[in-house]
C-alpha cells in the first residue's frame, strides 16, 4: 500500500467515524451496528440515515396545545420574560409533525457541518472538549461550602489611595465578580445612579408593620445608597460591597461562596429595585396610576402577532432583559431576527384560516431607554445530564439600529425579509456553481478547475528526459552497502572494457540499452525496485506531434481564460449580493432608532465555574474602561472585542446592555441649578450620603496618618541604629590604630573619614547592619598583611593567589606590577597612570568579549557592567579611582604610593565635576543586579534538587527585579526567557505535584496540594498573564485545563466541595496582584563565591525543558 492509499484510507475512517457521532448525537441511538446499517442503506447520506432510523425507532407524543400558547394569553398580568430556550426560535418536536422533526434533524447537521468547515474540529473532538467543562449543578444543593477572602489588602493605605478623577474599583469578598460587573455597569448610568442616590424610603413604611418584600428590599436600596455613594466621593482606590452582597446573598438562598449567574442575578437586583420604587411611588401618587422609574428605564413592549392551528391572534406584552440564543449565528442580528420570529411564519401572510400551521413573530411597539440582552451561551447537555458553555463567536456592533424590529415598519421589514431571503437562495445557487470551479473532480481530492487546465498546459509542453539505467541502479542500490557494489563490479567486468564504468561516468550521454540476455543475470535480484530504463526525468507526454500540441496549447489556454472570467464573475456576483444584503436597512427611514452599546459583561471560564468583568464606554473620555473587581483600567474596542466576541480562550460576552442614542439624559452629568456648574464628586450626594462618606474618607485618612506616623518611628530607629553602628565602627577602627598602624592612616592628607572610606567598595560590600563586624575583619586582615610584611617583601603576583582576594583587586595589583619598570624609572604619578591604563583597557576587553552565561565578567567587575552598560565618563572615573584608593594597598612602598596619587586625584574632583547622585544610582543599579542574581542562582539550584516550593519565590523575585533592570537597558541584568523559563517550569511542576495529591483522595494530601496552589501557584497566575507572553499564556491554559479536567470525574462530595471552592480562584483572569509573599533574606556571599557558584549553576543547566516548550 502506498502512502498516498494509506492517507486516503486513514481519511476515509476519520470521515465515518465523523459521520456515526453526527448520527448518534441526531437521534440518540446507541447501537453502533444499527447505526453503520443506516449508513450502508443510505450510502454514506446524513438526512437518509437519519430519516431511516427515525422511521424505524421514533416514536413522538402528542402536542400539548396549552404549552405552546402559554406566552400568547392576554390575561397574564405579570410580566412575561421573551425569547427563552423555551420558547424563542424553537422547532416543535412535541407534535407528529414530521416535517418539524426533518427540519430539526437538517439544522442540526447543517451546524454540525458547518462547524466542522469553519475550525476544522470534528464532533467527536468537541464533545470530548465538552466532557472537560465545568460542571456540578448536580451537587448545588448538598455542598457547604466556606467562605474564602479573595482579595488581600495592602497594610500601605497608600497603595489603596484613589488617583484623582479615577473611577472607584469593587473588592471581591468571595466569588463576587458577577456582583461587580453588574453593579458597575448600572453605576455608570447616570440617570440610574441618581435614581438610587435620591431614593428615600416611604415614610408611612415607619408607621406599618413589614412585610416581606420591606424587610428586604429597603435595607438593600439603603446599603446600594451607601455603596453608590462611596463610589462617587470615596478616596478610596476600591470600596467593600460585603453589605449589599450579604441581603442578595440571602435572598438567592444559597450558599455564600457561589458564584451567581449574571443574568439571575439581574433579574433579581431589578425586580427589588422595581418592587422598592413602586412603594415610592404610590406614595407619591395618591389615586393616580404610579409611574415607577425603574419600569419607565428598563421595561418594554413588544407584539406578538401568530397563528395557532389557523387562528389568527395579536397579544402585547412586557420585557425587560431581552433573551436571545447564540448558537446557530454569526451577528447579533441574525439573533434578533431569529428570536422575533417562531415557527412556520408562511401562514401569518395568508389568507387560508383552515392552515394547520402555527408560528407567530414579535415586533417591538416600545423599546426602553435601556436595553438589556441575555446571550444564551449555557445550554444543558441531556446525555451528559450537566451544563455546557458555548464558545462559538457571535459578533455586535458599537452602534446598533432598531427599526427594523419595529411594529411601525411592520411592511418594509417584511418586504426587505422577503427580499433577503430571495437573495440569499440566489447567493446559495452562485456559491454551488463557484465550489464547482473551485473544488473540481469527482475523486475524494479536489482543486480549481482553472489550476487543473495550468497543470495540464504544463504537462503538455513538458519535453521527456529520459534516466540512465546507471542512474536507476546507483539510486536503487543500499548507501554504502558490500552487496551493491559487488554487483556494481560484476556488471562492469561482464560488459567488457569497451563499457564505460557505471559508477564512474553517470552524467555521460545515454548509451543504448543492453540487451535482455546481459541485463536479467547482472540485476534480477532489484528487479521489483529498479525503473525502466527509458523512463523521463519528469512527467511528459511521450508521443506528440507539433500541430497536436500547437491544438492542445490553444484549446487549454482558451479554456483556463473561460474558466477564469467564469470564477470572477462568479465571485464579483456573490460579492454584490453581499454587499446589498449588508445595505438592506442603511436607508436613512431604517436608522431612527440608534441604540449605541454602553456596557460588555464578559464570562471566561467554564458553564460553573468562571470570572467575570465589564467593558463600558465612557463617553467623556470617550474610551472603554476595563472593570475588572479593584482593577479599573482604560480599554479599546480592539480588547473589546477579542474578549467579547467568543472564541478566544473560553472568554465572551455574557450580557450587552444598549442605550438610547436619542436620551442624552442617561448619561448626563448633573448641574447645579443656581451657578450651572456641573456637579461633581461629594457636591453629587444628598446631605445624608454626604455625611457617610466624609465619615468613611475621615477613617481612611486617619488610617493614612496613623501609617506615616508608624513609618517614621521606623525610620528614625533606623537612623538611631545606623548611628549606634558608627560610633561602634570608630572604636574598632580607633583600636585597630593602635595596635597595629597602617600605612594609609600615617598620611594627613587622608584621614579615616576621607572620600575614599565614604564611596563602597561594590564587589564586596556589606550590609549597613552587619558593617562594624566586616571593618573589623579587614582590620584584623590588614594587621595581618603588615606582619607579614615585615617578615618577608612578597611581590604583587604572589598575592594573586590568595583567595581572600577580590577579582577588582588581583587585577588593580597586576596593573601596578606591570608599571613596576614605569614606577622604578619615572616615578609614582607616572606608574599611577600606567596601571590604571591598564587596568581599564583589560576590562574593556572584559566588556567586549562574548562569553558563556556562567562565565560573566559583570558580576566580577562593575567596571564591566558599567561599560556595557554606557555609564557616563566621569562615573567611570571615578569608580576606577576609587578601586586604586582602597586602604588594602598599603602592604608595599610601591603600592602605598600609587594609593596615595589615587586619592591626591580624587581630592582634585570638584563637586561640580560629578553629580553624586547619579553616582549612587549608578552604584545601586549594580547592587539591585547582584541580588538578582543571588535570586537567580538560589532558585536554580533548588530547582535542579527539585525542591519546586523553596525554589518558587526566588524565580519570581529574581524575573521580577531583573525585568526592572532591563528596562533601563539590555545589559542591565540576565537573559529574561532563561529566568521566564524556569519560573514556568517551577510553577508547572508544583501544579503537577499538586493535582497529584488532589488525586489521591487522602485528606492530608489534599489539602497540602490545594494548599500549594492557593498560596504559590494561584498568586503568581497575575505575573504570567500581565506581560502577555504566549508560553506564559500557554502554561496557564495548561495548568488550568489540568485542574478543569476534574470536573467531567466522580468523586467524593468532599473533594467535589473543595473543587468547587477552588477553580473559581484559579480561572481568575484578573492580573491584579492580590497577595503575596515577601522576598526571601539573601544570605552575604564574597564576590569569588558568587562567581564560582553562579558559573557552575549555569553550566549545570539543561538547555531543554521537561515539557520540551
Amino acid at each position: 500500500m502506498t502512502v498516498e492509499q494509506n492517507v486516503l484510507q486513514q481519511h476515509s475512517q476519520k470521515h465515518q467515524q465523523t459521520l456515526l457521532n453526527q448520527l448518534r448525537e441526531v437521534t440518540g441511538t446507541t447501537d453502533v451496528q444499527l447505526l453503520q446499517q443506516a449508513l450502508q442503506v443510505s450510502h454514506g447520506d446524513l438526512a437518509e440515515a437519519v430519516a431511516f432510523l427515525t422511521e424505524k425507532n421514533a416514536k413522538v407524543p402528542q402536542q400539548d396545545e396549552a404549552t405552546y400558547y402559554q406566552t400568547t394569553q392576554v390575561g397574564n398580568d405579570r410580566y412575561i420574560s421573551v425569547g427563552s430556550q423555551a420558547d424563542t426560535n424553537v422547532i416543535d418536536l412535541t407534535g407528529d409533525d414530521k416535517d418539524d422533526l426533518q427540519r430539526a434533524i437538517a439544522l442540526s447537521l447543517e451546524e454540525s457541518s458547518r462547524a466542522f468547515r469553519e475550525t476544522g474540529i470534528t464532533d467527536e473532538e468537541q464533545a470530548i472538549s465538552r466532557v472537560l467543562e465545568a460542571s456540578i449543578a448536580e451537587n448545588k444543593a448538598s455542598l457547604k461550602r466556606t467562605h474564602t477572602e479573595v482579595w488581600s489588602d495592602s497594610p500601605n493605605p497608600h497603595d489603596r489611595k484613589r488617583m484623582e478623577n479615577c473611577p472607584v474599583g469593587l473588592k471581591n469578598v468571595g466569588n463576587t465578580c458577577w456582583f461587580s460587573a453588574v453593579i458597575q455597569s448600572l453605576f455608570n448610568l447616570l440617570e440610574f445612579q441618581r435614581l438610587v442616590l435620591h431614593y428615600s424610603p416611604p415614610a408611612r413604611v415607619q408607621d406599618l408593620p413589614r412585610n416581606q418584600k420591606e424587610h428586604r428590599n429597603l435595607p438593600f436600596m439603603q446599603e446600594l445608597r451607601n455603596l453608590f455613594s462611596l463610589m462617587v466621593g470615596s478616596k478610596r482606590k476600591y470600596v467593600d460591597p460585603s453589605c449589599a452582597v450579604e441581603i442578595l446573598k440571602d435572598a438567592f438562598k444559597s450558599s455564600e461562596s457561589q458564584q451567581q449567574d449574571v443574568s439571575e442575578f439581574t433579574h433579581k437586583l431589578l425586580d427589588w429595585l422595581e418592587d422598592a420604587f413602586q412603594m415610592k411611588a404610590e406614595e407619591d401618587r395618591e389615586g393616580e396610576k404610579p409611574k415607577n422609574p425603574m419600569v419607565e428605564l428598563f421595561y418594554g413592549r413588544f407584539l406578538a402577532v401568530g397563528v395557532l392551528e389557523g387562528k389568527k391572534f395579536e397579544n402585547t406584552e412586557m420585557f425587560g432583559q431581552y433573551p436571545l440564543q447564540v448558537n446557530g449565528f454569526k451577528d447579533l442580528h441574525e439573533c434578533l431576527e431569529a428570536a422575533m420570529i417562531e415557527g412556520e411564519i408562511e401562514s401569518l401572510h395568508s389568507s387560508a384560516e383552515n392552515s394547520a400551521k402555527s408560528g407567530q413573530e414579535h415586533w417591538f411597539t416600545e423599546l426602553p431607554p435601556v436595553l438589556t440582552f441575555e446571550l444564551s451561551r449555557f445550554e444543558f447537555n441531556q446525555a451528559l445530564g450537566r451544563p455546557e458553555k458555548i464558545h462559538s463567536k457571535l459578533e455586535f456592533p458599537s452602534m446598533l439600529y432598531m427599526d427594523r424590529y419595529m411594529d411601525r415598519n411592520r411592511e418594509i421589514t417584511r418586504i426587505k425579509r422577503e427580499e433577503i431571503r430571495r437573495l440569499k437562495e440566489h447567493l446559495t445557487l452562485l456559491q454551488q456553481r463557484l465550489e464547482r470551479y473551485l473544488s473540481y473532480g469527482s475523486g475524494p481530492k479536489r482543486f480549481p478547475l482553472a489550476d487543473v487546465l495550468q497543470y495540464a498546459m504544463e504537462f503538455t509542453s513538458s519535453k521527456p528526459v529520459c534516466t540512465s539505467p546507471v542512474g536507476d541502479f546507483d539510486t536503487s542500490a543500499p548507501p554504502g552497502g558490500t552487496t551493491g557494489q559487488l554487483l556494481l563490479a560484476s556488471s562492469t567486468a561482464e560488459q567488457g572494457p569497451s563499457t564505460p564504468p557505471e559508477g564512474l561516468a553517470p552524467a555521460l550521454a545515454p548509451t543504448p540499452a543492453p540487451s535482455t540476455q546481459q541485463r536479467v543475470p547482472i540485476h534480477k535480484p532489484f528487479t521489483q525496485s529498479r525503473l525502466p530504463p527509458d523512463l523521463p526525468m519528469h512527467p511528459a507526454p511521450r508521443h506528440i506531434t507539433e500541430e497536436e500540441l500547437r491544438v492542445l496549447e490553444g484549446c487549454l489556454h482558451r479554456w483556463r481564460s473561460e474558466v477564469e472570467n467564469d470564477t470572477r464573475d462568479l465571485q464579483g456576483s456573490i460579492s454584490r449580493i453581499h454587499r446589498t444584503i449588508e445595505l438592506m436597512y442603511s436607508d436613512k427611514s431604517m436608522m431612527q432608532v440608534p441604540y449605541r452599546l454602553h456596557a460588555v459583561l464578559v464570562h471566561e471560564g467554564q458553564a460553573n465555574a468562571g470570572h467575570y468583568w465589564a467593558y463600558i464606554y465612557d463617553p467623556h473620555q470617550r474610551c472603554w474602561m476595563k472593570y475588572n473587581d479593584i482593577s479599573v483600567t482604560k480599554s479599546s474596542w480592539e480588547e473589546l472585542v477579542r474578549d467579547s466576541f467568543g472564541g478566544y480562550r473560553n472568554a465572551s460576552a455574557y450580557c450587552l446592555m444598549y442605550i438610547n442614542d436619542k436620551k442624552p439624559f442617561l448619561i448626563e452629568e448633573e448641574f447645579d441649578k443656581e451657578t450651572g456648574q456641573m456637579l461633581s464628586g461629594l457636591d453629587k450626594l444628598p446631605p445624608d450620603l454626604k455625611a457617610y462618606v466624609k465619615e468613611d474618607n475621615g477613617l481612611f485618612d486617619k488610617e493614612m496618618e496613623e501609617w506615616n506616623t508608624l513609618q517614621a518611628r521606623k525610620a528614625q530607629q533606623e537612623k538611631m541604629a545606623l548611628a549606634v553602628a558608627a560610633a561602634a565602627t570608630a572604636v574598632v577602627a580607633e583600636t585597630a590604630t593602635t595596635t597595629s598602624p597602617q600605612p594609609m592612616s600615617t598620611e594627613p592628607s587622608t584621614p579615616d573619614n576621607s572620600a575614599p572610606q565614604q564611596d563602597p567598595e561594590y564587589m564586596e560590600q556589606p550590609s549597613p547592619t552587619d558593617f562594624s563586624r566586616h571593618l573589623q575583619e579587614d582590620t584584623e586582615r590588614a594587621i595581618s598583611k603588615a606582619a607579614a610584611e615585615q617578615q618577608e617583601e612578597r611581590s604583587p603576583e604572589g598575592l594573586l593567589t590568595a583567595a581572600m582576594m577580590t577579582p577588582n583587586m588581583q587585577g588593580i595589583i597586576m596593573s601596578i606590577g606591570k608599571a613596576r619598570t614605569v614606577f622604578e624609572k619615572l616615578g609614582p604619578e607616572a606608574a599611577f597612570f600606567k596601571a590604571i591604563k591598564v587596568e581599564y583597557t583589560r576590562l574593556l576587553r572584559f566588556a567586549q568579549e562574548d562569553t558563556a552565561p556562567g562565565n560573566d565578567y559583570r558580576l566580577q567587575h562593575v567596571i564591566v557592567y558599567f561599560i556595557q552598560n554606557q555609564a557616563p565618563k566621569k562615573i567611570l572615573e571615578r569608580t576606577l579611582l576609587m578601586q586604586f584608593a582602597d586602604r588594602n594597598l598599603g602592604f608595599n612602598e610601591r603600592c602605598k604610593s600609587i594609593m596615595k596619587v589615587a586619592r591626591a586625584k580624587l581630592d582634585l574632583i570638584k563637586p561640580e565635576e560629578i553629580n553624586m547622585e547619579e553616582y549612587e544610582m549608578w552604584h545601586q543599579d549594580y547592587r539591585n543586579f547582584r541580588e538578582t542574581t543571588i535570586f537567580l542562582m538560589i532558585g536554580l539550584e533548588l530547582f535542579q534538587k527539585k525542591s519546586f516550593v523553596e525554589a518558587l519565590m526566588y524565580l519570581i523575585y529574581s524575573y521580577q527585579y531583573n525585568r526592572e533592570l532591563l528596562v533601563k537597558g539590555l545589559y542591565r541584568g540576565h537573559d529574561d526567557e532563561l529566568i521566564g523559563l524556569y519560573r514556568r517550569e517551577c510553577l508547572l511542576k508544583l501544579n503537577e505535584n499538586a493535582a497529584g495529591m488532589f488525586e489521591s483522595g487522602e485528606e492530608p494530601e489534599v489539602s497540602n496540594g490545594l494548599s500549594i496552589m492557593n498560596e504559590l501557584v494561584v498568586p503568581c497566575i497575575p505575573l504570567l498573564l500581565v506581560h502577555d507572553i504566549e508560553k506564559d499564556l500557554l502554561s496557564v491554559e495548561d495548568m488550568r485545563n489540568r485542574w478543569c479536567s476534574y470536573l467531567g470525574q466522580e468523586m467524593e462530595p468532599n473533594l467535589q466541595e473543595k473543587l468547587t471552592d477552588f477553580l473559581p480562584k484559579l480561572l481568575d483572569c484578573s492580573t491584579e496582584i492580590k497577595s503575596f509573599h515577601d522576598p526571601p533574606k539573601l544570605p552575604t556571599y564574597s564576590t569569588l563565591e558568587l562567581v564560582e557558584r553562579y558559573g557552575r549553576v549555569m553550566a549545570s543547566l539543561s538547555r531543554v525543558p521537561a515539557d520540551g516548550r
